[in-house]
This record gives C-alpha cells, sequence and structure tokens, in this order.
C-alpha cells in the first residue's frame, strides 16, 4: 500500500472541522472530484493489514458526523466495500483485522438511529396506491378500480411505521450483525441516486460474492479469492437486490444482471421467499437489452399493458343511467333526422329527374287514386314529431 501515501495526503487526514463554515461546502465538494482520492481509499479498505486502514476509518467516521450531506454521502459511498470486507473477515474468523472497520459500521449505526436532538428515530413509509404499476403487478390485471382506488389514493396520506425504535450497538454479535447491516443498507439506498458510479460498481461486486462464496458458482467467476460461506439473511438480501436494481438502470448493465442472478441463485439455494419475489419480479421487468441512453441518471420505466375501457357494475348509479338514456336517445333522434333529409333529397332529385320520363303510377284501393308523388307530397307537409311514437310506413297498405 505504499502507492496509496501519495494520494491520500495530508489534507485529507486533516481534520474538517478546523475549517471555517464557509469553506466546508467547497472542501466537500473538491472531495467528490478527486477519483484518484476514491480509488486509493478503496485499495486501502480491501486491504485489512494496511496500516492506512485504521486512520482512514478513522476520516471517514468523522465526514459522517459532519452536518454537510455531501460529506456524509462521500463517507456511505464505500459502505458495500466496508460490509463485503467486514463479512468476509467474519466468515474466516479472522476478528484481529477486523476491528476498525466494525467500529466505523457501528458508529455510522449508532449515528443513523438518532436524530439531530439525539432521540431516536422513528422511521415511517406510505403506502404505495395499487393504480400505479410496479414491478410486481400492472393495473390492468387487478380488474375495475372504480371502488378501490380512490380509496387506496387516500392512503398516500397516511404514514405507517416502517421500523421501530433502534438499540444502540456497543459490539457485533451473531444475533444483531444483520440488524445492523440491513438498517445500513437502508440508509445507503435512500441515498442511492447520489452515489458516483464506483459505488455502484461495488454494490454489484459486493452482492455477487456474497452470494455465490463458497458455492460452486465461485468456480465459473474471474475472481478465485479464497473466501468461506458467507451466512446471509433474507431481508439484507432484499436491500440488496434494492440497490443493484438501481445500479442496472444507471450505468452498470451487465453487472448488474450478473449480480441479480447472483442473489436469486443464492435465493433459490438457500429457499428465500422474499429475495426469490422481488428478484424474479426485477428479472421478468427488464427490457431484453441495455437501454441505448448513455451512462448517467435515467427514469425507471415500467410497460403497462393498454386497458379497455369498460364501465364497471359497481359504478352504475340513476345518474349514470339517466346520462347515458339521454346520450342514446340523442343519437337514436340525430339518425333519423339525418335519415328523413337524405330520403327528401333522394325523393326530389328522383322526381326531378324521371317525372317527364316515367307516367305517374296510380295505386287503387285506399290510395283513393292518388298518384305516389301526391300521397308522398302530403306526406311531407305533416310536420317530424317524436322519435318515440310508432313508425308509419311510406307507402299505404294494399288491400
Amino acid at each position: 500500500m505504499s502507492n496509496c501515501l501519495p494520494l491520500l495526503s495530508q489534507p485529507f487526514f486533516s481534520s474538517h472541522q478546523s475549517l471555517p463554515e464557509t469553506h466546508i461546502p467547497s472542501y466537500a465538494g473538491s472531495l467528490h472530484l478527486k477519483k484518484s482520492l476514491v480509488s486509493a481509499l478503496y485499495r486501502v479498505i480491501q486491504d485489512p493489514n494496511s496500516e492506512l486502514l485504521e486512520p482512514v476509518c478513522h476520516q471517514l467516521f468523522e465526514l459522517y458526523r459532519s452536518s454537510e450531506d455531501r460529506l456524509r454521502r462521500f463517507t456511505l459511498q464505500f459502505l458495500p466495500e466496508l460490509v463485503w470486507v467486514y463479512l468476509r473477515i467474519t466468515a474466516s474468523r479472522d476478528r484481529q483485522s477486523n476491528g476498525c472497520i466494525e467500529a466505523l459500521l457501528l458508529g455510522i449505526y449508532n449515528l443513523e438511529i438518532v436524530d439531530k436532538d439525539g432521540n431516536s428515530k422513528l422511521l415511517s413509509f406510505t403506502i404505495p396506491s395499487l393504480s400505479k404499476p410496479s414491478i410486481y403487478h400492472e393495473p390492468s390485471s387487478l380488474g375495475s378500480m372504480a371502488l378501490t382506488e380512490g380509496a387506496l389514493c387516500q392512503h398516500d396520506l397516511i404514514r405507517v411505521v416502517y421500523s421501530g425504535l433502534h438499540p444502540q450497538r456497543e459490539t457485533f454479535t451473531a444475533q444483531n450483525r444483520f440488524e445492523v447491516l440491513c438498517f445500513l443498507m437502508l440508509c445507503y439506498n435512500s441515498a442511492v441516486v447520489y452515489m458516483p458510479l464506483s459505488s455502484y460498481q461495488s454494490v454489484c461486486r459486493m452482492s455477487s460474492r456474497l452470494c455465490v462464496c463458497g458455492f460452486p458458482r465461485q468456480q465459473q467467476k474471474l475472481w478465485r479469492e479464497p473466501c468461506n460461506r458467507v451466512l446471509l439473511d433474507p431481508e439484507f438480501m432484499v436491500q440488496m437486490l434494492t440497490a443493484v436494481y438501481h445500479a442496472i438502470y444507471n450505468g452498470e448493465w451487465e453487472m448488474g444482471r450478473e449480480a441479480l442472478e447472483d442473489i436469486l441463485y443464492r435465493a433459490q439455494l438457500e429457499l428465500y421467499s422474499q429475495p426469490l419475489l422481488l428478484g424474479n419480479a426485477m428479472k421478468n421487468s427488464l427490457p431484453e437489452s441495455a437501454p441505448d441512453e448513455p451512462r448517467g441518471r435515467k427514469v425507471l420505466q415500467v410497460e403497462v399493458t393498454p386497458t379497455i375501457s369498460r364501465i364497471s357494475i359497481s359504478a352504475i348509479t340513476t345518474a349514470s343511467i339517466r346520462r347515458h338514456r339521454w346520450k342514446r336517445e340523442g343519437k337514436i333522434e340525430k339518425i333519423c333526422l339525418l335519415a328523413l333529409q337524405h330520403e327528401r333529397r333522394a325523393h326530389s332529385h328522383h322526381s326531378s329527374s324521371s317525372s317527364s320520363i316515367i307516367p305517374p303510377i296510380t295505386l287503387e284501393g285506399r290510395g283513393q287514386g292518388r298518384t305516389l308523388s301526391q300521397q308522398r307530397a302530403s306526406q311531407e307537409e305533416v310536420p317530424f314529431q317524436s322519435v318515440s311514437s310508432q313508425p308509419t310506413s311510406s307507402y299505404p297498405s294494399s288491400t
């Protein structure tokens, strides 16, 4: 790690708290622009035996304690790599080289479970409406939403508790390990839109390696690092899928799909229903090829099958019946008026063109000797009445 010493210069290790308040935003912006510094920090974290690991972890924790959001996100981008190294060392039962990373993870956890005043946080979330599409369903497959859509939209205003008051942790145990790691991944996913591309690569790499280490599928990978099988929790795998899903649509199509397949592989072996449901829904919703847009922020789009407009039986009321009846009668009356006008124009054209050639036809019986043209002329003098009356024939009935 001697090559990392020039990159990890003294300004990074110097405390930002000594800077004036007006200089902290510029300092935070300069850290995000230093790509070489980020690469050097990744190399230090990946080597548990590095002499720089302890001061790096300490400085990352100091940055996370800052009130500047960009400094907190700078530390948060290394969370997937820190979790991978911690779980890999834990599986190897080498606890001696794991102390500083464990302290950093616990420090971030204890900072996140309390607010600015030191009170425990109560996280909550809103219930999404089923009238909106998701990777799990299409609204058209649920039938009519006439009665339930309005009620479901009202649930958007109701906040439901997601996780309760989390206790502070001073050390990792087998019982609380994934409780802490799940919460940390939840914090990472809440800010995943601000993470750089290197962090997306890290979360995909972490997901793949944690899921296949110690299994036959590891032999198919290009990396052959010795690693024991890592115990995983289904809730933690769900958080991994959430981060991978965002990475797939934000520049890491290949690595994200590989991570998705590896998570599904591990979920099938463990028979974990939650990651299987989410992973298969993600897989079935993916397009056949990578998006054509350039790398960068993309909007997740869900293709929805077009629905056929129909009237729900439960939505029929007295007012709607009256409204539909008026529309129907109006259409019938309009059709009848158009037909009568057409008949008048056709008759006038026919009489003017053929009266001098064809002799008038006399109908016997009830016609009383009137010609057909005279009878029609007498009928035309009668004004058009309501369409609800019984229609009469244009010709008199013969005996």
